[in-house]
């Protein structure tokens, strides 16, 4: 394990509108804002997602097992921002539900909102991270520099 301590900065509340994408939106924010390293959590609706819901290979390289979220439906979520080496990235884990249908993953593939996204970012100063490409899984993860 590593971590680094960090402490909170700005707070920013953002509403999102009927098919918006969170991907797209949260990480306009960030470039905007030039936030470095953030949490974001959002309760709201969505419309559609494409989510992974664990791995379909691990080896040699992760392959994400993606299925299809149709609403609309309720979500809420927990994730983290932070850049790669050239932009804001938006690293999100939410639950969604429609009915008796729920589902638990990451909208990796894109998610769009249903009627209304709230969003809350908690910037964290102090912290110096990037993602960065990682050789054994193929993803990119987060490094403290």
């Amino acid at each position: 394990m590593e971590y680094k301590v960090g402490k909170p900065g700005r707070i920013i509340a953002a509403r999102l509108f009927e098919g918006e994408d969170i991907y797209k939106s949260i990480e306009s924010i960030a470039l905007k804002e030039d936030i470095k390293a953030a949490a974001v959590f959002i309760t709201g609706g969505f419309r559609e997602a494409n989510v992974v819901v664990g791995p379909k290979q691990e080896k040699p390289k992760i392959v994400g097992n993606f299925q299809p979220f149709v609403g609309p439906g309720e979500v809420l979520g927990v994730g983290t921002i932070y850049w790669d080496d050239k932009e804001p990235k938006l690293h999100i884990h939410t639950a969604m539900g429609k009915e008796d249908q729920v589902m638990v993953g990451c909208p990796r593939g894109g998610a769009s909102t249903f009627l209304i996204l709230e969003v809350t970012i908690i910037e964290i100063d102090q912290i110096e991270a990037r993602r960065k490409p990682d050789e054994s899984t193929g993803l990119n993860l987060l490094k403290f520099e």
